[in-house]
């Protein structure tokens, strides 16, 4: 006979796959528009409360990585982008 999961159980769920950036901001704002619309019930609210900050959790930590990167690329040195110039940082650009 097969056994049946227990939902309560935490291995019940196999953890979702991590996300892109991308996927994850398109997730959010879809669990935030499903819970401004005031509609779910209450497991389901607290459920999608709890991945919405998973995935918070997750493109904080993407942006984060990706600052630590322009960082390096610049030197240590985070710097303003300039719109009126078109271009980020000191402008000495090959290619």
């Amino acid at each position: 006979m097969a056994k049946i999961p227990n939902p309560a159980s935490p291995s019940a769920e196999a953890a979702p796959p991590t996300p892109s950036f991308e996927q994850a901001v398109a997730e959010l704002e879809a669990i935030v528009d499903a819970m401004e619309a005031g509609k779910m019930p209450l497991q389901e609210s607290l459920d999608a409360y709890q991945r919405g900050m998973e995935l918070l959790k997750h493109c904080r930590g993407t942006l984060d990585a990706a600052e630590r990167q322009i960082r390096i690329l610049e030197g240590g040195e985070l710097r303003d982008f300039d719109p009126g110039d078109g271009q980020a940082g000191n402008g000495n650009r090959e290619g």
